[in-house]
């Protein structure tokens, strides 16, 4: 065995087997350890532990007991992590597979985003390499909401196991020989009206996807963890009326993606798939048509239109266009004054959601947060906190 012990966490390192024989002294040798440095957060390393027996198993169950805390076992290799799923210790401890290493050298690249670049591995895979500081939970947070969308019936991209790229992260998933939805609708302007059904239906397909709970985070939660970050730009008491907003957003059962862009959308033998899953919460409808508000009406006609014609891959122009469609296809509304007064309610929505942005931790949202709040909490949140509650409940 041996230790590490960095930022308040000791790291533990089990090598070779642990059987009846040996569990007595690993178990006096961890107690030791842990004793030295009891307020520390635990990590089992097991990248060299080859074999453990029901005795060793039972030294962790007494380890975990005795910390009161979540201790995850990480680069457990295959066999031990059979013995620990057949066991049902994937259950007790945060158990985490070791990754497959692998390199994208004189692979082609696909594309690159904010977060990290797409490499095709073969006919079949693709693998999307985060940046080096892409938090490993956000990225398996990926991998698993779109496992979860796709066993629901979510029509999404399938993904596969999580790998290790140099000093990166990256997740395997499987190859969509198709272009985004964003890249038809500008290549074939023609077609527009019937790219925007398939859009409208895919939107209600996850509008209309009950799940269980759990099987995605609530975006109440979400927008919590936001809400207690913006102690930089807000009072107490700000934080206390944004968190109260949050409280009014309707509980549902049903998917909202977030980020439901034709940029995130691949068109596969004439279906249309969803990608890019880390944003995927349980929620209300409303917060899609939210974001898709924020995508396709307001950003393409804002000062930093450019970015998300990068995202979209379409001409601002074009973007509007299909927005308006979508908007008009899915609720029904046809009458451009009623729209309009449709979107403004839609952007006292957004405005609650753009205060929200510097608690995302993401760099720029931090940097323009002073701005946010002097532009939206006031003059525009404050004043309609019960508009805001209202359009919630309604929308």
């Amino acid at each position: 065995m041996k230790t590490k012990f960095e930022n308040n966490t000791l790291t533990i390192c089990l090598e070779g087997r642990i059987d009846s024989n040996s569990a007595p002294k690993i178990e006096e040798e961890i107690f030791s350890e842990i004793n030295k440095v009891s307020e520390a957060k635990v990590v089992l390393d097991l990248n060299e532990l080859a074999y453990i027996s029901s005795a060793g198993l039972r030294v962790l169950m007494k380890v975990k007991k005795e910390m009161k805390q979540d201790i995850p076992a990480v680069n457990v290799s295959p066999e031990v992590y059979e013995i620990f799923q057949t066991t049902g210790f994937t259950e007790i401890l945060g158990v985490h597979k070791k990754l497959r290493e692998i390199s994208v050298e004189g692979y082609e690249k696909l594309g690159e985003g904010g977060n990290g670049a797409v490499y095709r591995i073969d006919a079949d895979t693709i693998v999307k390499v985060y940046k080096p500081w892409m938090d490993e939970e956000i990225i398996d947070r990926e991998r698993s909401f779109a496992r979860t969308a796709f066993v629901n019936g979510i029509p999404s991209v399938i993904a596969f196991d999580m790998v290790r790229v140099d000093d990166c992260l990256g997740i395997v998933f499987e190859a969509l020989n198709s272009d985004t939805l964003g890249h038809a609708m500008r290549n074939n302007p023609e077609k527009m009206p019937e790219y925007v059904d398939k859009y409208v239906e895919l939107a209600k397909t996850l509008h209309t996807t009950h799940v269980p709970e759990g099987s995605f985070t609530r975006i109440q939660e979400v927008f919590h963890g936001y809400a207690d970050n913006l102690g930089e730009w807000c009072t107490s008491e700000e934080i206390a009326l944004i968190h109260s907003l949050i409280d009014s957003i309707p509980d549902a059962d049903t998917v909202t993606h977030n980020d439901l862009h034709p940029g995130n959308i691949m068109i596969q033998d004439g279906e249309l798939v969803l990608i890019d899953m880390p944003q995927v919460t349980m929620g209300p409808p409303i917060m899609d048509m939210v974001a898709v508000f924020r995508d396709m009406i307001s950003a393409p006609q804002g000062d930093s239109a450019h970015h998300i014609e990068f995202s979209v891959g379409m001409p601002k122009e074009l973007i509007v266009q299909a927005g308006n469609m979508f908007f008009m296809k899915y609720t029904g509304i046809t009458d451009p004054a009623e729209l309009e007064a449709y979107y403004k309610k839609l952007g006292l929505l957004y405005a609650m959601n753009v205060v929200l942005m510097p608690g995302t931790g993401a760099e720029t949202a931090m940097k323009l947060g002073k701005g946010i709040m002097d532009k939206l909490l006031y003059p525009v949140v404050i004043p309609n906190e019960q508009a805001i509650r209202g359009l919630l409940q309604t929308m």
